[in-house]
């Protein structure tokens, strides 16, 4: 099935867990309770959003990392939802091929990156995939490309937080919209303001 139409066929589906916050795909996670909201939210801000002493990478970048795993998981609510936040951070940037860049990383082709990203997205999809398949070569091949100590902390744990996140939604077989069109207004207010902050539209998280 094509992927749109696997989107398309996941937003007829109902949740299977049943006393879920009637929202959708991670916020019935976030809204079970106001701990869980505060800690998701937090984590959230931390990998994608907080400054992290040494990194080189962008917020842009950081939410690209997050797309890509939650791609590579099968996770649309997650992969649209940062593809979106990635988009709009792009487009801050000035970058004028957010979008292409976006869907590569929704499909696992990283050509349009440079070479220090490539490098920190395979191992973003190393550990999401098998995390013990990490070597000490994939880590030496980022730094040569010019990542550092940081970006790889980052890419590896914003690969094992997303596989939670992913695991999450699909495990409440969450509700998820049927078009990316439907995170656009939100990856506004993610640019301007991270996660801790409610969103102010009610639109899909």
């Amino acid at each position: 099935m094509a992927r749109d139409d696997e989107r398309r066929s996941r937003a007829q589906e109902q949740p299977i867990v049943g006393g879920l916050p009637d929202v959708p795909g991670i916020l019935a996670a976030i809204r079970l309770t106001p701990g869980l909201g505060v800690h998701l939210r937090g984590l959230a801000d931390e990998l994608l959003v907080n400054d992290f002493p040494g990194t080189t990478l962008a917020r842009a970048e950081r939410e690209l990392l997050a797309t890509a795993v939650s791609a590579a998981n099968d996770c649309f609510y997650c992969m649209d939802s940062h593809g979106a936040f990635a988009t709009a951070l792009f487009e801050q940037l000035g970058a004028t091929n957010g979008a292409s860049i976006i869907d590569e990383a929704k499909t696992g082709s990283f050509e349009s990156v440079d070479a220090r990203l490539r490098a920190l997205l395979d191992i973003a999809r190393v550990v999401q995939r098998e995390p013990r398949d990490l070597t000490a070569a994939d880590i030496a091949a980022a730094l040569a490309a010019g990542a550092t100590d940081a970006d790889v902390q980052l890419a590896v744990l914003i690969a094992a937080a997303f596989s939670m996140y992913n695991r999450m939604v699909e495990g409440f077989r969450a509700r998820t919209p049927p078009s990316p069109e439907a995170y656009r207004e939100r990856a506004a207010e993610i640019a301007a303001h991270g996660y801790s902050q409610p969103a102010a539209t009610g639109g899909p998280r």
